[in-house]
């Protein structure tokens, strides 16, 4: 999901939470040339397939399940995440509303499992929202001692503006703040930073320029410090 807009930035990939549809059991497969996390690369600047499954009611409740290659070293042959989320979405006198729980799964070469819980408010094309951890999976603590990170102890707050600028071209922009140590033992950058992006999507392909305000690469050199450039396509099916 990485969170349920899964805005293209990377292809599953610029991730929110979007609006719920009416009943129904939908599917989504998406590809790209990187899968970028809050300005962080997740597969090492590779290429990346995502895919998930998602289940909506027409009173606004949703579940659903998603998953992507990932790497997080040189060499790192393959990884996985696999994130499980739930929530309920709507609107209200012209406010779109969005909250919910995700968890994020991983394969042993993270080193982590975590989990968040998010919110959202949308007005016309305008959106904020924030994601807040709530915990870490303390029996993976062998592999980093001391990186049990609790409730509240890292936030990622968001606004978003998304605009059609004509023949189904939309164009979109983001900036977020991370804040919190988690993201340095997870990620090796330092714990507080901004990413923002701007993006153009048309039937299901994207394109995004996305940044962040660091100084460091992070480990392996993974130009985290760097502008870099998405190049996507996603589509979604009903099942």
């Amino acid at each position: 999901m990485k969170t349920r807009i899964l805005t293209l930035a990377a292809a599953g990939l610029l991730a929110t939470t979007g609006s719920v549809q009416a009943q129904e059991l939908t599917a989504n497969v998406a590809m790209s040339n990187n899968y970028i996390w809050r300005g962080l690369t997740q597969s090492i600047n590779d290429p990346a397939v995502s895919g998930g499954i998602d289940f909506a009611t027409d009173g606004g409740f949703y579940i659903g399940t998603w998953a992507s290659n990932v790497s997080y070293a040189a060499d790192d042959v393959f990884s996985y995440e696999h994130d499980v989320y739930a929530g309920f979405a709507g609107e209200a006198g012209g406010v779109a509303y969005d909250v919910g729980y995700l968890y994020y799964n991983y394969d042993d070469e993270a080193e982590f499992d975590f989990s968040e819980i998010y919110g959202s408010i949308g007005i016309g094309g305008f959106t904020l929202g924030a994601y807040i951890l709530v915990d870490t999976e303390s029996d993976e603590d062998a592999f980093r001692p001391g990186a049990d990170f609790g409730f509240g102890e890292a936030t990622y707050i968001y606004a978003d503006y998304a605009m059609e600028v004509g023949n189904g071209v939309e164009v979109g922009f983001h900036v977020g703040r991370h804040e919190g140590d988690f993201n340095e033992a997870f990620n090796g950058v330092p714990g507080d930073y901004i990413d923002y992006s701007i993006s153009l999507a048309k039937d299901g392909f994207s394109f995004t320029i996305t940044d962040t305000d660091l100084d460091d690469p992070g480990p392996d050199n993974l130009d985290n410090d760097e502008i870099k450039f998405v190049v996507g396509y996603a589509m979604d099916f009903e099942l």
